[in-house]
């Protein structure tokens, strides 16, 4: 059995072509696609986090909303970039939306992507240590979020406080038990994701990553995968980790579906920079009929491997038109492939 999400990236545009037209669009709508996705049986809806951008931006807000106004749908990101968060004030922020959402969040988090803005860490007040790269002060805020998701008290308390204080040193609050579990790390290559599997975080692993071997995508994913829960079952962690996906997929069942996504011309795999010299390989974009969907899926290594696919959708065709798109794959996709 598979769980099966959708992940937006929250684009708005005051295009006349764009359903989402403002900031207040993006976030509403997102809040209404999830609540949607839930109505139709969808595991999951996650988010992407982009600064500088014209995209989803701060996440906990619009988690803690979601959270309100759902009450099964896993919520998640996939990925907030470390590199632009406070530790502690992330870990309140955290343990309060998910707290809010009975115990539903799944969040990812990674070193981050290239962004709208050089070194835009710089203007959150970051800046990596003496012989650190940004990456590297991506991996140690990351480090001390998970610590300080432990829930183990460190701060020496006052002697004359305002209030009443626990014995002890005392820790973050709201503190949410097994937040700590439900962490991610986005991945885009097999170094990082056997780091992330000795911390014990569950794998990310989206439409792109590192070209290591010049194979297709799907084959490269599905070992970075392997690669993951070797390095997991070496560190000894008790308990079973998650690994998501993220795909383009669209089954052609209508006029629109065939006038926005059955064109062709994505495919195949392709190749690009997006982190200096190293050559990145994408991911195709899946659209068909559903008959022909579902053999070209089986064939998809890394879908196979994986307990958890996320579906990046089209946000500004609309809320109603993704909800249409979500259906169409539980619908004529998923129980053929035994995904559900």
């Amino acid at each position: 059995m598979k769980k099966i999400g959708f992940l937006s990236f929250g684009h708005w545009s005051p295009s006349p072509q764009s359903q989402t037209q403002s900031a207040a669009d993006a976030l509403l709508q997102s809040i209404d696609l999830a609540v949607e996705a839930e109505r139709l049986g969808m595991d999951g809806a996650f988010f992407r986090v982009h600064h500088f951008a014209r995209q989803l931006a701060s996440p906990f807000p619009l988690l803690a909303a979601v959270g309100a106004r759902t009450r099964k749908i896993e919520i998640g990101t996939a990925v907030i970039d470390m590199r632009y968060e406070n530790p502690h004030y992330m870990a309140e922020d955290a343990g309060a939306a998910d707290l809010i959402a009975g115990g539903r969040l799944q969040l990812g988090i990674s070193r981050g992507s290239p962004e709208q803005v050089m070194d835009g860490w710089r203007y959150f007040g970051y800046e990596p240590a003496q012989g650190e790269s940004d990456a590297d002060m991506g991996r140690r805020h990351a480090e001390k979020f998970l610590e300080l998701l432990g829930g183990k008290g460190f701060a020496k308390p006052n002697p004359r406080p305002m209030f009443a204080n626990p014995p002890g040193l005392l820790r973050l609050e709201p503190y949410s038990e097994g937040l700590r579990d439900r962490i991610w790390w986005g991945a885009a290559s097999n170094a990082t994701s056997t780091w992330a599997a000795k911390l014990g975080m569950n794998l990310q692993s989206s439409t792109l990553k590192f070209d290591e071997t010049g194979e297709p995508f799907h084959v490269q994913q599905a070992a970075q995968i392997r690669a993951f829960r070797a390095a997991w079952k070496k560190a000894g962690h008790s308990r079973t980790p998650r690994v998501s996906v993220s795909r383009s997929i669209f089954a052609l069942i209508d006029g629109r579906d065939r006038a926005y996504f059955g064109r062709g011309g994505a495919e195949d795999d392709s190749f690009g920079f997006i982190d200096g010299p190293k050559r990145a390989i994408f991911g195709r974009t899946y659209a068909a009929e559903p008959d022909i969907l579902i053999e070209q899926l089986r064939e998809d290594e890394a879908i196979a491997e994986a307990d958890t696919l996320l579906l990046t959708v089209p946000n500004q065709l609309g809320v109603a038109y993704n909800a249409h798109v979500m259906e169409a794959i539980l619908t004529t996709v998923a129980s053929p492939l035994g995904w559900r």
